[in-house]
């Protein structure tokens, strides 16, 4: 992963989100100690990450809802 400042991300910003659309990460330093706070990741890559996992289940249990099917976050965790 690329990791840029702030201010070299606004200059190249066009060009790195051709990289991003390529599958590449870029990450953004930010303050004194150049730390990096966040990343610039492909949409799949986001989208996957995004999915509700499975925990310990993970890759044991595969879980498919109807198309009707609706609970809210607070339901799912209180049942």
């Amino acid at each position: 992963m690329k990791t840029l400042s702030v201010a070299k991300v606004r200059m190249n910003f066009s060009a790195l989100l051709k990289e991003v659309a390529l599958g590449n990460e870029i990450g953004i330093a930010f303050g004194r100690k150049q730390e990096t706070i966040a990343v610039i990741v492909p949409i799949e890559e986001y989208k996957r990450i995004k999915t509700r996992q499975l925990g310990t289940l993970e890759g044991k249990v595969q879980v498919e809802f109807s198309e009707n099917w609706a609970i809210t976050d607070e339901e799912f965790v209180t049942v």
